[in-house]
């Protein structure tokens, strides 16, 4: 997958092993297989992708070895970007014209009852990424699972509430079914639910000060609705990219 000499690759990442469990870059088929597994199960019309191709695949693994999470992840240049996954949904020339080199993780699943620890790993593993790379940014799609905006009313209110991205970050339109939320939403009327609603990769995206686009896109194939989400990461907070380095670290 690539655009103009530049090419979609995997990371390189170092295996982060805390309390037992580990974090680590799918290695043969057999990791392959377990990760479309899971996959599957978050998403069960979820296929092989050519992305899978030249993207690494995280996984989280527990204590006695089971895979608990699993997250793609791609090193994207930014003239590269058009080949994205992200790109097939939003036009990205803007954020294309900032240069660097940018993370696109994607199809994020957990197992169940995967618990906090696992998700906590599972973003340490990405500031690694992140601090081995020297990333401009984070970016990709936020899916929420079904496809009717309505299900997802409370948590599109809360987005609709934070700040319009501009610029670079500002993905234009390209998918032909769209939903403009943020004058379909409404007000917040139970910020725990909103939250709760939300997809985790996204409310890690806001932790770090990430930016949501104006619009979602419908997903028929993966009965999903998914937001672009972007983190520029010279733009994190200084206290939260710090105990992000801390993480990282072993």
């Amino acid at each position: 997958m690539s655009r103009g000499g530049a090419a979609i690759i995997a990371p390189q990442m170092t295996t982060i092993t805390r309390g037992g469990m580990r974090a680590r870059l799918a290695g043969d088929a057999g990791d392959i297989d377990a990760v479309m597994a899971l996959r599957r199960q978050a998403w069960p019309s979820d296929r092989v992708d050519p992305l899978d191709a030249v993207a690494g695949q995280l996984m989280i693994e527990g204590r006695d070895g089971r895979l608990l999470a699993t997250l793609r992840v791609g090193l994207v240049p930014a003239l590269a970007l058009a080949g994205s996954y992200s790109a097939r949904f939003y036009d990205l020339a803007p954020l294309a014209a900032e240069g660097g080199l940018w993370l696109e993780p994607g199809r994020f699943a957990a197992a169940p009852g995967a618990g906090w620890e696992a998700l906590r790993l599972c973003w340490a593993a990405l500031a690694r990424i992140a601090l081995e790379a020297g990333l401009r940014g984070l970016f990709g799609c936020a899916s929420f699972p079904g496809a009717d905006w309505q299900h997802h009313r409370e948590a599109l209110a809360l987005l609709a509430a934070q700040p319009v991205p501009s610029g670079a970050l500002r993905p234009g339109p390209l998918a032909s079914e769209r939903v403009a939320y943020p004058a379909l939403a409404g007000a917040v009327s139970d910020q725990k639910v909103a939250l709760a609603g939300m997809p985790p990769l996204l409310r890690f995206y806001l932790s770090l000060g990430g930016q949501v686009s104006d619009h979602a896109v419908v997903d028929r194939q993966l009965d999903t609705l998914h937001v672009f989400t972007c983190v520029e990461t010279d733009r994190i907070p200084k206290a939260r990219r710090e105990s992000l380095r801390a993480l990282a670290m072993d």
